[in-house]
């Protein structure tokens, strides 16, 4: 199993989870979630393959998404848009963010985690 670890090497959530992957012996590859963002084809096939709603992709608790008052903006969006916006900053996409054949993981959280690759 191929595994994508979209990740911001400063986010401690981020670290905790490359930790997790390392110490659970899973071989993945990292993508700094801001120097080699997500394009709009590539958020599309994980939206479709996550079955989650598009709104889960966001990081709202960052700054760029309060700065720009996404909240109230996104849901006036086309999904287009939308997608195109979140693919414009990488700093807007939730993380870390895992992608494999298996599914979507947003968000780290650890007995999801486990639950998915079965350890």
């Amino acid at each position: 199993m191929t595994v994508l670890f979209f990740n911001y090497p400063k986010c401690s959530t981020c670290v905790k989870a490359r930790k997790w992957l390392e110490e659970n012996k899973i071989d993945f590859t990292s993508r700094h979630i801001v120097e080699e963002k997500p394009t709009a084809e590539e958020l599309k096939a994980f939206i479709k393959l996550s079955n989650l709603p598009l709104k889960k992709f966001f990081n709202t608790s960052g700054i760029f998404y309060r700065q720009l008052n996404l909240k109230d903006k996104i849901p006036t969006m086309t999904e287009d848009e939308t997608i195109n916006l979140l693919s414009s900053n990488g700093m807007l996409v939730k993380r870390p963010l895992i992608v494999c054949d298996k599914g979507i993981l947003i968000g780290f959280k650890v007995d999801e985690w486990k639950n998915f690759f079965e350890k």
